[in-house]
């Protein structure tokens, strides 16, 4: 059923080689490099590494007629996919395979990738965007910014692709935007921004209405310790009220929050910080809390795992969309990685995709199929 999942999702992206000269169909590559991103491959060898290392395994599958192709030939096919028509079959895969449920939470926020640049000009270095549904803990989808641009003209066109009904949209202050809460709320979804010096007006206002509470004892508070540092964490909300008269632009706005945190780490000077934020959904200090912090589990659940668990910012792939659809490549792999049950790392269960093609018939089976049912 996988072979099936993969072709409908993604059999009908084009093929811009010379077709005179073509001797490996572009399903067959896609479909192999995916199989080595997902065992942890490192690379346009080792995607060969890996496909010649399980041929008999595809060729029962009806790919790689031909034999394996050499590394340049994958690189230049894959690096000549078109990038958006890839997202977008992303974007529907994702749409297809992952229930939403009301009032989930999906955190947009932006990330570089590193090693991306083209040599000589590292002006070039490529950055994405990305959505993430925090309690499930997947990539929904992805922009690429462009040079002359930055996450505010990418977040539009990515809430453009997703699926927001019912859903809480949170970003961080780059973000922070009418033009983009009015785009989430006319597709039917609620906004959580954090305010900071771009909004200067407004953050004023917000920090005033909260003047009372940060003079009251403090109370509610969530204590951490670790790694050699305590922090506390508390939240409040009011309604917008006034603030949201004052400030008509805003849609739909209802709720005001602040969080804040206090940090003592040895050695180092006791750190007190307050972060304010609005939104158009109706928000307990419960939710607030749970939607503040989620949002920043992107940032451990994502991008720590993209760096450390698969090594994205070592990659010096740039070659035409290369970078780009080998991002976009790692999210798919790290998505049904995810999506397989059994215990382990992400790297472990890399491990074991790479040693066992019936491994990585199971994380197949959970990305394509499992997830849908």
């Amino acid at each position: 059923m996988y072979i099936e999942a993969f072709t409908a999702h993604f059999g009908e992206l084009s093929d811009n080689r010379q077709s005179a000269k073509v001797t490996y169909p572009l399903e067959d590559i896609l479909f192999i490099t995916l199989c080595g991103v997902v065992a942890g491959a490192e690379g346009w060898s080792e995607i060969r590494d890996y496909a010649d290392g399980h041929i008999d395994w595809f060729q029962q599958h009806d790919y790689l007629r031909e034999g394996v192709p050499v590394d340049d030939t994958i690189a230049r096919t894959i690096s000549r996919i078109d990038p958006e028509q890839f997202r977008a079959c992303f974007i529907n895969w994702m749409q297809a395979v992952h229930e939403s449920t009301e009032g989930q939470l999906i955190a947009i926020d932006g990330k570089t990738l590193r090693s991306s640049y083209q040599r000589g000009d590292r002006q070039s270095t490529i950055h994405m965007v990305n959505a993430f549904a925090c309690a499930n803990k997947v990539v929904l989808g992805q922009v690429k910014t462009s040079k002359k641009s930055n996450e505010i003209t990418a977040i539009p066109e990515l809430i453009q692709l997703l699926d927001v009904q019912g859903a809480l949209v949170s970003i961080d202050a780059m973000g922070c935007q009418t033009s983009i809460a009015e785009q989430i709320v006319e597709q039917g979804g609620d906004y959580l921004f954090t305010l900071k010096s771009n909004q200067g007006k407004l953050s004023k206002a917000v920090e005033d209405a909260f003047a009372e509470t940060r003079r009251a004892p403090l109370g509610g508070l969530i204590f951490e310790q670790k790694r050699g540092r305590i922090e506390a964490r508390t939240y409040h909300v009011l309604s917008a009220g006034d603030v949201s008269k004052a400030f008509p632009q805003w849609p739909e706005l209802k709720t005001l929050g602040m969080s804040m945190s206090f940090r003592q780490q040895q050695g180092k000077a006791p750190e007190l910080t307050y972060r304010y934020h609005i939104s158009s959904a109706s928000l307990s200090e419960k939710q607030l809390a749970e939607a503040v912090r989620s949002h920043w589990t992107v940032e451990n659940s994502l991008h720590w795992v993209l760096d450390v668990g698969m090594g994205e910012d070592d990659y010096q792939i740039h070659q035409n969309h290369g970078a780009e659809n080998w991002s976009m490549l790692r999210h798919l792999a790290l998505n049904m990685l995810r999506a397989e049950p059994s215990k382990g790392s992400i790297p472990a269960k890399q491990k074991r995709a790479w040693m066992k093609a019936s491994y990585l018939e199971a994380v197949l089976t959970a990305g394509f199929c499992s997830m849908a049912d």
